[in-house]
């Protein structure tokens, strides 16, 4: 649970610091770009610091995967760990990219409240593919706490006042698939992962981000800064730790239970957040959304 409530932490500062990038009127795409290189650098420094070891392997890592994925056989070992986080984490970071720009596109549609919330209700991505591949299934008394951890969800955005058309549901899709689809990556690793590996993982995802979105940055010709660098860095220190304690409460958690408290707790944070840091009105809908979620927590760890 430690480990969890980091995470949240985490999550949350991420929002706090992309609003103050808001009222600053910052180039956001330059934001994100220095916030992936941020990411990088933290997770490279964590690696160099904690180097694998390398050691003789008794099969290749072709001849693992068919043991771990056809034969059921455990976990990768040792170095081929290493190249399971690097075919994981590469693409994974695509799909976090991706994720970003549909949520910048949904938000362009002036559909902020939705965007919100189907990036958060992603989660039920990971958690599905979970309980179908894994078989990891909560208790009743789980189950309940993660319902309440959802409808919390739903009613701090209640996306469904806005009015839906078509433009607006290709990018509100595609949002949820491919944010669901990057959380559920960092399972994907863990599950098939020998414990110690996290940075090679996490280096090689935003690696993978910074890539593709500094190419687009290029592109685009948007003017920037030294405030966009600076901000964008910062930034990327909590993103890295966001997805480092994640993936260790993954490790001695289950995921059907992590990913909607992480998800539903970075929510309740950020709303407490906004309150205290920015002077927002906290409705009796939110209030009551954060209980659900205090209660939630509590269900899920009986």
């Amino acid at each position: 649970m430690p480990y969890l409530v980091a995470a949240i932490i985490c999550s949350s500062l991420i929002a706090v610091l992309f609003r103050l990038s808001e009222t600053r009127m910052l180039n956001r795409f330059a934001v994100t770009t220095f916030n992936y290189l941020g990411a990088m650098i933290v997770a490279a420094l964590l690696l160099s610091s904690d180097l694998p070891e390398r050691s003789s392997q008794e099969f290749s890592f072709s001849e693992s995967i068919g043991r771990v994925f056809v034969g059921n056989n455990g976990v990768f070992q040792g170095m081929h760990s290493v190249y399971w986080a690097i075919t994981v984490g590469l693409p994974a970071g695509v799909f976090f990219f991706l994720a970003f720009v549909f949520y910048q596109k949904s938000i362009g549609h002036g559909t902020i409240s939705l965007a919100g919330a189907f990036s958060k209700l992603g989660i039920l991505v990971p958690m599905s593919l979970a309980i179908i591949l894994w078989r990891e299934l909560p208790s009743s008394i789980q189950w309940t706490g993660i319902v309440m951890a959802l409808i919390a969800i739903i009613v701090i955005y209640r996306p469904f006042r806005a009015d839906i058309d078509r433009s607006k549901v290709m990018p509100l899709a595609f949002l949820f698939l491919f944010g669901g689809i990057a959380e559920f990556s960092n399972k994907f690793f863990q599950h098939y992962s020998v414990s110690g590996y996290r940075s090679v993982f996490l280096l090689c995802v935003f690696s993978s981000a910074f890539l593709i979105s500094s190419m687009v940055l290029i592109v685009s010709r948007k003017r920037f800064g030294f405030r966009e660098v600076l901000t964008g860095l910062m930034i990327g220190v909590p993103n890295l730790f966001s997805s480092f304690f994640l993936i260790m409460s993954l490790e001695v958690m289950k995921s059907t239970v992590v990913f909607p408290l992480y998800s539903a707790g970075s929510v309740a944070l950020i709303t407490i957040w906004s309150v205290v840091v920015f002077s927002e009105k906290l409705f009796r809908s939110e209030a009551f959304a954060l209980s659900l979620i205090l209660l939630s927590l509590v269900l899920v760890n009986l």
